[in-house]
């Protein structure tokens, strides 16, 4: 063999071993979990698709139509996703068994978006013990901002204490001197609200303090003798911790009884079909915190955020209404966690999942007033620390012009 032929063998020898370096490398770079892969992105959620809870149902439909739209068009870092959204019924041992087939059946890399507070505690451990992310819950309880011991589980909604505080802010600076009556859920979510309510008033160091509580349970048929007793307190602050029908009830007995105290509602009970049961005309002047925006009104008619969800919806979900809040939520979480999943890159484990989930301070979802954005960091899963103030007009909220910081 001359030197040109041992030349040429040597160089290319170098050249296929710098080439098969460089694939491994390439290749050393990609790291999956169950549920990812190089062609494929696998996730969960488990919503009320029946039962009485079914309206939220389309959160699972918007998260369909939404992978669809980006499937279309390449996936995420070129990888289709593939969602399963799981009918529990808002039943907790409904939601188990449909939360471990999509763990231990269709080994989702993660899941997202599930809704509810009992559902979710139902499966709460069992995801954490397992490592699969439970991201962008539909639910605030105040349980989710645990990263310690459950470091797997973020909420996706203002958690209960962030809004309690905020709207008791807004108390001591409007009515320095308040009395406060209080109707509660006599549960957890009733509790979220109470205690870290009463600790600001208390800590403002002024004449604002609560002078009656009064509890119900979901099971009372109404909650009318609470709203006698609290009218006669001589309270001028009413704060309303109460959900659906009991919300209703308690609007309309407040004017029933012409107590004109400053309203204070929950934010998850000034859903439009709540309102409406109560009497538009007896909710004005209510106060409740705001985050989001409305699709199909037209305060936000040219607002690109809406325009896109409105495009999505015509295209793909033409049978759910153009002003549906909850689907317009739904699409907010679902580009929340194609983001999530686009930072990822090619760490497609869960662990870098929960990384970048827990690193989105600052991100702002399209569902989000100006102003807001996400606030998780590793250490505090808060969702949001900023709010807005609003007060029912009789038709619609007015917004205030400046957030609020807890």
């Amino acid at each position: 063999m001359n030197n040109d032929q041992s030349r040429r063998d040597f160089c290319a020898t170098a050249i296929a071993t710098i080439l098969a370096t460089a694939t491994s490398v390439k290749a050393a770079e990609k790291k999956y979990d169950p549920g990812a892969s190089d062609t494929e992105i696998k996730l969960g959620q488990t919503v009320p698709h029946s039962g009485p809870g079914s309206l939220y149902g389309v959160l699972g439909r918007v998260g369909e139509a939404y992978f669809q739209m980006l499937n279309e068009s390449g996936g995420i870092n070129g990888r289709q996703i593939k969602f399963f959204t799981m009918d529990d019924a808002y039943s907790a041992p409904k939601c188990v068994e449909a939360t471990r087939r999509l763990v231990e059946q269709e080994e989702v890399l993660a899941l997202f978006g599930s809704l509810g507070t009992a559902p979710q505690t139902a499966v709460h451990k069992y995801l954490n013990s397992k490592g699969v992310p439970q991201l962008l819950l539909n639910t605030g309880a105040s349980k989710w901002n645990d990263p310690k011991n459950y470091k797997w589980t973020m909420a996706g909604l203002p958690l209960y204490p962030t809004e309690a505080r905020i709207l008791a802010k807004h108390v001591v600076g409007v009515k320095p001197d308040a009395k406060v009556g209080i109707l509660y859920q006599n549960d957890d979510f009733g509790r979220d609200f109470l205690g870290p309510f009463k600790k600001v008033l208390a800590d403002a160091g002024g004449t604002a303090k609560v002078i009656m509580e009064q509890p119900y349970d979901l099971t009372e048929p109404t909650v009318d003798s609470q709203l006698i007793n609290l009218s006669k307190s001589g309270a001028d602050v009413f704060y309303n911790i109460t959900t659906g029908k009991a919300t209703s009830q308690s609007i309309r007995k407040v004017a029933e009884l012409a107590w004109k105290p400053l309203q204070l509602l929950s934010a998850g009970s000034t859903g439009r079909s709540i309102l409406n049961a109560a009497g538009l005309e007896n909710a004005t002047g209510i106060v409740a915190i705001r985050y989001s925006k409305d699709a199909g009104v037209p305060r936000w008619a040219n607002d690109p955020d809406v325009l896109a969800f409105e495009a999505l919806r015509k295209k793909y979900l033409p049978n759910v209404d153009p002003d549906n809040t909850i689907a317009f939520a739904g699409y907010g979480q679902v580009v929340t966690m194609a983001e999530i999943l686009r930072r990822c890159g090619d760490d497609l484990t869960r662990e870098n999942v929960l990384k970048q989930a827990s690193n989105l301070n600052g991100f702002h979802s399209p569902f989000f007033l100006d102003g807001i954005t996400y606030s998780y960091t590793p250490d505090d899963y808060t969702p949001m620390k900023t709010l807005y103030i609003s007060i029912f007009n009789g038709q619609d909220w007015d917004i205030s012009d400046r957030p609020v910081t807890e």
